[in-house]
């Protein structure tokens, strides 16, 4: 076996992931081996007391699950058993083969219950795949001629197949002969089967069969989309997707279907599943090769392809996450999931266990020859489970499988809810629900935690539409984490609604042990505090204001539209962020107002507002010498070295007074007015820190050199040949950004332009971030003021903030409205820092501040368009 150990591979844009082994991981027990060696074993299908297995043959095997004993053979096909199905609830299994019928048969009397025809009008061909749908009773059939079939199970279905294809005559319809898929011997009377079994009405009532020629059913034109595909429709799976109910506790949720087909076109299709039919909803293009086994599992669809790439599809987003690559040009003929493990079936031989985090925790040789065939099935005390593989040399193996040891990503990905009436009487709903939210561990920095941001997403989405939002998932890049959108609609009124649109991140930064008195993603409460790794920054504020809605909306008092827009790149610059927005904004609908809740107090015990942020631009100075690191012992003093290039450059950038020397940089600076010195020496008396200090951390402009790093060993003896800064500009009001991150540049060039080195510099822009100023004087900020006021009853401290939030002061040109920043937490918050915290007053009132804003807000009309 080759498998990369880079975790990342980079392919096509897609985040690629091939990973090691963990040796510790236990492998699958194999219990047992049936079947010959002379027949391949191309389908599998079991329920609690019985393995279905079809191949090769014309017949398909039923073995005792219990005593692993052949127990009978389903006899009636006339080619190969190509798929099986199961339809539990109903005790049939359904088989579809290379003679182009599907048979359906009792499990508990092993005895045909029905016969499908698929429309023939163009011929249908091989049969290579069935799902059955439980909630709608419909089975779905994909053909070879690339045509997508179906056909319905529940009486009324069946009552009008009857009428429409047999009418009043009694004769049995003819079927019509393909010259090209139909090349075994036609039947135009009762199969010899049923009238072997002497069918009669009193036996096979009970068994929801149509009796005499009726057992035999034509799918009818109107059940057909031809060219479904523009290739053979080889795998298919259905896909429920619940719409949750809203407000605390809803209990019934609504249940959609999805049907998802792959195809030899390189495709992977969903279709919404309705008793009169399939529309297609979207098409992935998966570009590896023929798609030859699909499963699906929560939000995520895996598509197993011919060039050993499984492709991680989001059905929400309709994005491609990413591709696992099982190994390279080995086809993956089978899928199956058992809660958060994936088992991969190569033509090899191999199998391969797949983590919730798509780590390759086990890989092992299960057959001598290509894998065709798997099944995950549980024991009648769904106690135990089994993976069933099946294979072209012959043999059924049961291999005996136990999940990994759940983390806390799995447990959040086999679980939708968010509350529970249970959860609710044994705590507060925001603080359970924030520890639920906390337990992801959402670390955008980090590739290998790119799932995590995917599910933190997922469960904030579903964690929404329970507390009574309307929410979804919107895709922002390639590979990237998705924007949670989420509304809590508002009482109608008289007048139009306002409504605000609350922006947070549900990614964190990273949580490395050293430091952390207790686990940084279990969330612990002591002495009146949670900790855990993004309780104030910003799963905590996220999950308070959340609430604060949910209750309103419960109590009918919710006058306003409240809509989340909740990113997960947050911490690593919102990356696609923009494009997205305006992409979607037709979701977002016009926004009168936006809170944000993602900073802290300046002090312990004082309520805040944030009303400023400086920006931020973000460069990279390189300098090159052309050449390969030098020796210091032979070239030291006769070649022009980049690192005093550098030091001599970055020089230039700061006076002898510590002030910015980039000309031009302060002429825009917007001069501190004394209604800002009173409030600066308010805050000099509380913070017991000079007004000075404060004014030069939140409203004068900076720069800072970060890092400064080199090519080479890093020794002393070595002339680096390139040494490359970071170095960054805070800016503030009325400094323009692209004309300051211009500057920056051009004073850069042209100084080192006239130190004339032969070295060679380059200078880039990587990120930036506009500064932001409230309007102290707006209504939207006067209704905050007085809501925390009104609920500290004290006036809250106005504050500004040095550091920078990329989408706020794009939000606010965006949608044309104010911002409003009100931080929850408190100075000691260790926001970034091992031990974060957030004091549970702070969080309970913080709710309290926001529901008694949104009260207040009632009152504001929307403007009318």
């Amino acid at each position: 076996m080759s498998l990369s150990t880079n975790p990342d591979i980079p392919h096509d844009g897609q985040a690629s992931v091939s990973r090691p082994i963990n040796s510790a991981a236990p492998l699958p027990r194999l219990l047992h081996s049936l079947g010959d060696e002379s027949k391949s074993v191309l389908s599998l299908m079991a329920n609690a007391d019985h393995i279905f297995t079809g191949g090769q043959g014309q017949d398909i095997a039923v073995w005792d699950r219990h005593k692993f004993t052949l127990k009978t053979s389903l006899r009636g096909h006339t080619g190969s058993i190509l798929a099986l199905e199961h339809a539990e609830e109903k005790g049939w299994l359904f088989s579809a083969s290379g003679d182009s019928t599907v048979r359906v048969w009792s499990t508990v009397t092993f005895l045909p219950v029905y016969i499908l025809n698929p429309y023939l009008e163009t011929g249908a061909g091989d049969l290579f795949s069935l799902a059955w749908n439980p909630a709608m009773q419909i089975i779905y059939i994909g053909c070879q001629n690339t045509s997508l079939q179906w056909q319905g199970f529940c009486k009324l279905q069946l009552d009008r197949h009857v009428e429409e294809q047999w009418g009043s005559g009694t004769s049995t319809p003819t079927r019509k002969v393909h010259k090209f898929f139909d090349s075994y011997p036609q039947y135009t009377h009762r199969p010899a089967d049923l009238q072997a079994n002497n069918f009669s009405l009193s036996s096979s009532i009970s068994q929801g069969a149509f009796v005499g020629t009726n057992a035999l059913i034509n799918i009818s034109a109107a059940n057909v989309i031809d060219s479904a595909h523009f290739g053979y429709i080889y795998c298919m799976a259905l896909l429920p997707s619940t719409r949750e109910g809203t407000g605390y506790l809803a209990q019934k949720p609504a249940q959609n279907y999805y049907l998802v087909t792959g195809s030899g076109d390189e495709t992977v299709k969903i279709w919404h599943c309705n008793p009169s039919g399939l529309n297609m909803m979207h098409s992935f293009d998966c570009q590896h090769g023929a798609v030859l086994s699909i499963v699906a599992s929560g939000e995520t669809i895996y598509a197993g392809c011919q060039d050993g790439h499984v492709k991680v599809l989001d059905f929400e987003t309709r994005t491609l996450v990413r591709s696992i690559i099982v190994q390279e040009n080995v086809d993956v003929l089978s899928l199956s999931i058992m809660q958060s493990d994936l088992y991969t079936c190569s033509a090899n031989g191999h199998i391969h266990r797949w983590s919730s985090s798509f780590d390759c925790t086990a890989s092992w040789e299960a057959h001598d020859g290509i894998v065709l065939s798997s099944v995950v099935s549980c024991s009648s005390d769904r106690k135990s489970f089994c993976l069933i593989t099946g294979a072209n040399d012959g043999f059924v193996k049961v291999w005996a499988i136990t999940p990994e040891a759940k983390d806390n990503l799995s447990q959040l990905h086999e679980t939708s809810a968010l509350i529970s009436d249970s959860d609710v009487t044994q705590g507060d709903t925001m603080t359970y629900a924030l520890s639920k939210f906390v337990s992801i561990p959402s670390v955008s920095s980090d590739p290998n935690h790119r799932e995590d941001c995917r599910q933190a997403a997922i469960w904030l989405k579903k964690g929404l539409n329970q507390l009574g939002a309307q929410s979804t998932l919107l895709p922002t890049r390639e590979a990237g984490s998705p924007l949670v959108l989420g509304t809590f609609h508002g009482t109608e009124g008289k007048h139009p609604k306002p409504r605000i649109l609350f922006y947070g991140h549900y990614d964190v930064i990273s949580a490395p042990p050293d430091g952390w008195d207790t686990d940084p993603f279990a969330v612990t409460g002591r002495n009146g505090y949670l900790y855990g790794r993004g309780v104030t920054d910003n799963k905590g504020p996220i999950m308070a204001v959340a609430c604060a809605a949910a209750e309103l909306l419960q109590d009918r008092a919710l006058g306003i539209d409240l809509v989340f827009l909740i990113e997960g790149e947050e911490e690593t610059g919102s990356v696609g962020f923009v494009d997205a927005i305006k992409e979607h904004k037709h979701l977002i609908g016009n926004i009168d107002a936006i809170l944000l809740s993602n900073s802290t107090w300046i002090s312990e015990h004082h309520p805040c507002i944030t009303y400023g942020l400086r920006g931020v631009v973000h460069s990279t100075v390189e300098i090159t010498s052309g050449v390969p690191d030098l020796h210091s012992g032979v070239e030291g003093g006769a070649a022009p070295e980049p690192m005093f290039d550098m030091i001599r450059l970055l020089g230039t950038l700061m006076d002898g007074e510590g002030k910015v020397a980039i000309p031009n940089f302060y002429n825009p600076v917007r001069h501190q007015t004394e209604a800002e010195k009173q409030l600066y020496d308010v805050l000099s008396n509380v913070t017991q820190t000079p007004g000075s200090v404060l004014s030069s951390r939140w409203s004068e402009p900076s720069l800072t050199v970060h890092d400064i790093d080199v090519s080479g060993p890093r020794n002393s003896t070595v002339i680096p040949g390139k040494v490359t800064a970071k170095v960054s500009l805070r800016i503030v009001p009325d400094q323009d950004l692209q004309t300051i991150a211009q500057s920056l540049v051009n004073h850069l060039r042209g100084t080192f332009d006239k130190s004339q080195s032969p070295n060679q510099l380059s200078v880039s822009i990587d990120r930036t971030a506009d500064w932001w100023l409230g309007n102290l004087d707006g209504p939207w900020f006067k209704a905050l003021k007085a809501a925390v006021h009104d609920e500290w009853n004290v006036e809250p401290l106005l504050i500004r903030e040095g550091g920078s939030i990329p989408s706020i002061p794009y939000l606010e040109k965006e949608f044309g409205c104010p911002a409003l920043h009100l931080p929850l937490g408190q100075s000691t918050d260790q926001a970034h820092l091992p031990n974060e915290r957030i004091s549970l007053d702070n969080l309970s009132r913080g709710k309290s501040v926001i529901k008694r804003f949104l009260s207040i807000a009632t009152n504001f009309h929307a403007p009318t368009e």
